[in-house]
């Protein structure tokens, strides 16, 4: 989109990618990772002291940041530029002008060099301009498409970010879809919560073939399952879930069209449950001062091989 954005070209100000020819939705796949459209729904529950659940639709795209990084062309929406739908690197990490490489400079800080394949980020994009994201997921796989590291990059209203570095149980290769995987709670994010118990988390993918059959030809859907749990068990259960689709400018439109206030939307939400949260008396926690870290570890609990006991 031209710089000033929303003036002109109308829906139309969408990017071309380069290369438009329809390819299988292959998120994990390295050899040919495409931008990708999730279209879906959030929901959440609160279980003590006061039962509180909703659940709204919502769009996030799925970029393969190091195909991105060699082909930029491949992605349609504004890049760190107005646009109707744009993605700006600084609303992740430090901040800075390029995501991808704080993202490999973490790894490396933590000892992690083996993350040599496709590195995906989930996230909302920035739509007219403003976005708040709680939460983005960001998938490490190997080159042989194993997944190796998940870093949940955690924001609350107060302009602060923490982020839960996950790995696989100690003498496991990889992440296996599907396991529960466990960090201590340490970064203020709702005033109705302690800092104290831990994060469960399950990220999900099923993967079907197409409707007409064809060989190669398949949909996925993705699903990413937060637990809080603190002494008397769980407290709050959260989800996404939605089908993936190509990032094209027509899918693009579509999600803008069915919701042109997406990420507005996110934070009036917030606020909104609050308040019910407030009427339903359940009780204000001071916000404490962030983690001294900005990265918290956290492992599957038990290798991805072990028996059940």
């Amino acid at each position: 989109m031209a710089e000033g954005g929303l003036s002109g070209g109308g829906m139309q100000a969408f990017d071309k990618p380069a290369a438009a020819a329809h390819v299988a939705v292959g998120f994990g796949d390295s050899a040919e990772a495409r931008p990708l459209l999730g279209r879906g729904q959030v929901r959440h529950q609160r279980l003590r002291p006061a039962l509180n659940a909703f659940a709204y639709p919502v769009f996030f795209v799925l970029l393969p940041m190091r195909a991105l990084r060699r082909s930029p062309g491949l992605l349609c929406l504004a890049r760190n530029r107005r646009g109707l739908l744009s993605f700006h690197d600084r609303d992740h990490g430090a901040g800075g002008g390029d995501a991808l490489a704080w993202v490999e400079q973490l790894l490396a800080g933590h000892g992690i060099d083996d993350v040599d394949g496709e590195i995906w980020l989930q996230t909302f994009p920035r739509v007219l301009g403003y976005v708040f994201k709680p939460v983005s997921f960001w998938f490490g796989h190997r080159s042989d498409g194993s997944l190796r590291v998940v870093l949940a990059e955690v924001n609350n209203t107060f302009g602060e970010r923490h982020v839960y570095l996950l790995e696989p149980a100690a003498g496991a290769r990889e992440l296996r879809w599907g396991e529960a995987l466990a960090a201590s709670k340490v970064f203020h994010v709702s005033p109705f919560c302690q800092v104290r118990g831990s994060y469960r988390f399950r990220f999900a993918r099923v993967e079907r073939d197409g409707g007409d059959g064809r060989r190669g030809e398949r949909s996925q859907r993705m699903v990413a399952r937060v637990e809080h749990h603190d002494d008397a068990g769980p407290l709050l259960l959260t989800s996404v879930s939605a089908e993936l689709d190509e990032l094209t400018a027509a899918s693009a439109r579509r999600a803008l069209l069915a919701q042109p206030l997406l990420t507005l939307g996110v934070m009036w939400r917030i606020h909104w449950q609050a308040l019910r949260l407030w009427r339903k008396r359940v009780p204000w926690v001071a916000k404490p001062h962030p983690p001294a870290q900005p990265v918290t570890r956290g492992r599957a609990a038990v290798p991805s091989d072990a028996p059940t006991p």
